[in-house]
Parts: structure tokens; C-alpha cells; sequence
């Protein structure tokens, strides 16, 4: 397997070879006095103190799906049903530690080896009535990828590692076609072989699977050079309950809806995608980074908007606020903290805001018309170090995550998205929101995704972890962070971690009834006994 068993059945984000993170002793210092002193967290727990039931798959079921994949490829050994019986959310790893709290665990695990298999064990399931959730890297952070089984007897997780290949490239209309589980390092592999890339990076992308980022409409580092995972998607290939769906078949057409656009972001619950037709580019020549300091986060957005409405973004955008910036520098090597802050004062910056800008490729012209913008503004060139710094650690975070985990803190992320003119609203509604049900926690923010009309703001929070009812603690952050986003259709629910579980309560204020009645209706005519991925976005 492309995964170390130990690492899924811990439900740890570091990825096989990669190097996991250590907090060093001063940043524990420094978390613990601006949150209050933590205690430490029970480890992760055996297997054995995890409750495993047997396997309800029907014995006809297994005996047919064993003939299309394989007897090796269907796997109803605990362990291996626990490896993929949950996603990464903070929820999800906390219920690791407290197994008493329940996890949900599938009957079976199917690994299929291409696109008809995928459509055959569908046929199976539909004929013996069995869950189906497909699994591509393991990383939803809203329970995209839990077990459940809605009023299904059993359920098993469709696990498309098998499915890796590049199965073409058109390097003359730039479009490759991808199997589903093709995970993000491997894409950019294979695609560097022919000259090309896809340019998606989300912070999940050492696991994540091209599968994935189109089910839940991903949204990487450089999207503002390279675009959103569904601005990249030409086409894509389903298997159904009702049988095989192929869709797109031109660079733009009129004949009704897109209803690509259906299947991307559909989450598992329409079909289960097994290829994906992408819009690749050449690879750049080149790359830049730099960093600059912005005094106070109004007048950050406002520099973010300025850029973004002149069409001026950098490929890549980053704009964290006050709180985030100060975390980054405190974990910085002291005495050039301590400089830099000087000298960022001696130049009228009192509330550094950090800005990343990334380019790929050429872009003489543009960096020069923003450098005026910048200055014009105020902000502080900081040079290439920041920048390389936070690229380096890019995929720290969620790794860094376990590490928080075993000293006691509660520690998870939220992002959401809103117009311009209701940016500032929704940015304090939302720390307001977690302020006053967690008292004095740390709110981070940034901005890593701008648009002519708005920008998402992602949130990182860091408490000391309630030990008598760490789930609920949780629980009770997210509900009001959430109601403070929908509230008058403040923000949009999710900007790219998708809807799930987590989510779905709060569709309906986004969607109305009718969006909803008309999500229901597509899956009764794709999915009419409801097999697919029970109880995610639309139940």
C-alpha cells in the first residue's frame, strides 16, 4: 500500500517519508503563554482498546465482489477497516485517543484496479443493498470519508489507490487525463515528463488524490495563477449506480447546464469519479517568492483588493493578519524577531500583517506594476527569506497538528469566503464566535485565496483542550463559528473544505429548500436506493 498501515491507523497527517514535526521548547513556551498551560493528551490508543464488530458484508456480496477485484483486494481485516474509518479532521484524530467516544468503522475495504471494476462493484452493491464510500487520500477534514452506514445493514469503503495512473496527454489542446487516485505528488511527476503541470497545491497535497480535489471543488496555493481544481477540470468520468457517466467533451459548450460542474463537488454522493480530464500547463521556467510587511489587517485586505480587482494577484496570495504574523515571528530565532520588529516600527509598521506573493514563470511586468501598489501602500519589502521560509514549511501544519495533539491543545481550522464589502464583518463575527464559546483561545487568520469580488479567510485555532469533553468542546466552537457564517448569508459555508457531515446542517442557508430539493432529485437519479457515501452533503 502507497500508505504505512501504522500512519492511517494512528490518523496521522505525515505521510510515509516524510518527516514528522516536533514543537521545539520555545514554541511550547511561547503557545502556553498565550493560551495557558495544557495537559498533556492520552496517546493514541491500541487496536486492541478499539471495538471492532464484525464484518455484516452478506456473504453472496463478498463472494461476487471477491471475483472482481480479487480475494487480496477485499479486505475485512480490522486493522485494515480501521486504516480508513475517518478522515483528518481534529475530531477525527481526537476520537484516536478517546476511542470510547465511538468510530465508525466499515465491513470491508475494495480496492478496485481501474474504471470497470469501480462500475462492477457498484452493480454488486446496488444488488445486495450496501454503503458505498469512495476513498481517495484520507484527508477530508469535514467527515467526507466516515463510515456511515444511513439505513444501510452494511457498508464498505471503495479505497481507489489502484487507480494511478496517467492515462493520456494531449500536449496540443494541454489536457491529461488522470485516474482518480493519482495523488498530487505523483500527478505533478508524471506530468513533468511530458513538460507539464497541473499547478495544484493545497496544503493536503501529499496525500490528497486528483479523485478528491474534484469531489470536493479543491482550491490550491497558486490559485490565483493556475485557478481552482474545478476551473482545471475538462472533463470527468463516473461510476454510478444507474452506470457509467462521462462528461465534456468540448473547452465550452451551450447544451444545457454544465453538469460537470455537478459532478465536481459532488462529494461521493452521485458517483464515485474514477478519471479526470485536466487543463494542464507548461512548467515555468522560473519562480519567485517575497515577502512583505503591511501595517494592520484593513489595510492588508484592502492592498489584497486592490490587486486582485486590477488583475494584478501574484500566482500565489497569502495575507495573514495580525495574530498569525506575530505567531510566525515569536517562532522565529529571537534576536532577529526582535530586529526586525524595530525595524518594521522605524518604518511606520506597528501591526505587521505578513504578505507572501509567489510567481511562476514570467512575470517581469507584473511584479513591477504591484511593487508601485505596495509602496504606494506602505507595505515593507522583507525579501525572499519570509517567503522561502513559509513555503518550506507549507506542510508543516497539518503534521504539526499531532505534535499539538500529544501536549493537550485543541487545535483545528475552519475557512469560508465572502465579498469585499463584507470582509471585515465576517472576519470578526467569526473570532467572536470562538472567543465566546471557547473564552480565550488563539485565532489565526489569513487570507490565501482573492478573487475581483471577494476573498476566503481560513481560521486556525489553538485552546488549551477540555479534558472532561474534548469532543464537545469542539463541537460547540464549530456550531457558532458556523452560525456566525451563515447568519443573513454572511459567507459561504465552505470556500474548499467542502460540506460532509460537519457542514450539512448549514447547506440549506446557503442552497435555500429548492437548491436542496434539486441535489436531492439529481441522486435519486443517479443513486435511487441510496448506496452512495450515506449521510454526506444531501444525506
Amino acid at each position: 500500500m502507497t500508505d504505512s498501515l501504522d500512519h492511517r491507523l494512528r490518523g496521522a497527517w505525515t505521510p510515509e517519508g516524510a518527516d514528522a514535526v516536533e514543537l521545539a521548547p520555545k514554541a511550547v513556551r511561547w503557545l502556553r503563554r498565550r493560551i495557558g498551560e495544557t495537559t498533556p493528551n492520552d496517546p493514541v490508543a491500541p487496536d486492541s482498546a478499539i471495538a471492532v464488530a464484525p464484518s455484516r458484508i452478506p456473504a453472496k456480496a463478498r463472494e461476487e465482489l471477491a471475483a472482481i477485484v480479487g480475494p487480496g483486494n477485499l479486505l475485512d481485516d480490522p486493522r485494515e477497516r480501521l486504516a480508513r474509518s475517518g478522515g483528518l479532521s481534529y475530531l477525527d484524530l481526537l476520537r484516536r485517543r478517546h476511542p470510547a467516544a465511538g468510530i465508525a468503522v466499515p465491513d470491508a475495504v475494495v480496492l478496485p484496479a481501474d474504471p470497470e471494476q469501480v462500475q462492477r462493484v457498484l452493480d454488486v452493491c446496488v444488488s445486495h443493498d450496501v454503503g458505498v464510500v469512495p476513498f481517495g487520500g484520507g484527508t477530508s477534514v469535514v467527515g467526507g470519508v466516515t463510515a456511515l452506514r444511513g439505513d444501510k445493514d452494511s457498508v464498505l469503503v471503495l479505497d481507489l489507490e489502484r487507480l494511478n495512473r496517467l492515462v493520456s496527454v494531449d500536449p496540443v489542446s494541454r489536457i491529461a487525463v488522470l485516474q482518480a487516485g493519482v495523488r498530487g505528488p505523483d500527478a505533478e511527476r508524471m506530468l513533468s515528463v511530458h513538460g507539464f503541470t497541473l499547478g495544484h497545491v493545497p496544503q493536503s497535497f501529499e496525500r490528497a488524490t486528483i479523485g478528491g480535489f474534484a469531489a470536493t471543488r479543491s482550491a490550491g496555493q497558486a490559485s490565483s495563477g493556475y485557478g481552482r481544481f474545478e476551473d482545471m477540470v475538462a472533463g470527468v468520468r463516473l461510476a454510478t449506480p444507474c452506470g457509467e457517466w462521462r462528461l465534456g467533451v468540448a473547452p465550452a459548450s451551450a447544451a444545457g447546464p454544465d453538469l460537470r460542474q455537478l459532478a465536481v463537488g459532488s462529494e461521493g454522493t452521485l458517483g464515485v469519479i474514477t478519471e479526470v480530464a485536466v487543463r494542464v500547463r507548461p512548467l515555468p521556467e522560473t519562480e519567485r517568492f517575497e515577502a512583505f510587511a503591511v501595517d494592520g489587517w484593513e489595510r492588508g485586505t484592502a492592498l489584497v483588493r486592490h490587486l486582485a480587482q486590477r488583475g494584478l494577484l501574484a500566482d500565489v496570495t497569502r495575507l495573514s493578519d495580525v495574530d498569525e504574523t506575530e505567531s510566525s515571528l515569536a517562532l522565529a530565532a529571537g534576536w532577529k524577531t526582535t530586529l526586525l520588529r524595530r525595524y518594521l516600527r522605524a518604518r511606520g509598521v506597528a501591526e505587521p500583517c505578513l504578505l507572501v506573493l509567489g510567481w511562476y514563470g514570467e512575470s517581469g511586468r507584473r511584479r513591477a506594476e504591484v511593487s508601485r501598489s505596495l509602496r504606494a501602500a506602505g507595505a515593507v519589502r522583507l525579501g525572499a527569506a519570509p517567503a522561502h521560509a513559509w513555503l518550506r514549511g507549507r506542510f508543516a501544519g497539518p503534521r504539526q497538528r499531532d505534535a499539538l495533539l500529544d501536549l493537550g491543545v485543541c487545535v483545528e481550522t475552519l475557512e469560508t469566503a465572502t465579498h469585499w464589502a463584507r470582509i471585515g464583518t465576517l472576519y470578526d463575527r467569526v473570532r467572536m464566535a470562538l472567543r465566546d464559546t471557547l473564552g480565550d483561545p488563539l485565532v489565526l487568520c489569513h487570507i490565501s485565496h482573492a478573487y475581483e469580488t471577494g476573498a476566503s479567510l481560513y481560521f486556525t485555532v489553538l485552546t488549551p483542550r477540555d479534558t472532561a469533553d474534548p469532543i464537545g468542546q469542539w463541537k460547540r466552537a464549530k456550531r457558532a463559528a458556523c452560525e456566525a457564517i451563515v447568519d443573513d448569508r454572511l459567507g459561504t459555508i465552505s470556500h474548499h473544505h467542502a460540506v460532509g457531515t460537519d457542514h450539512a446542517p448549514y447547506l440549506e442557508a446557503e442552497v435555500g429548500r429548492i437548491g436542496l430539493d434539486v441535489l436531492a432529485a439529481a441522486k435519486r437519479a443517479v443513486d435511487p436506493t441510496g448506496i452512495l457515501n450515506p449521510g454526506k452533503l444531501i444525506g
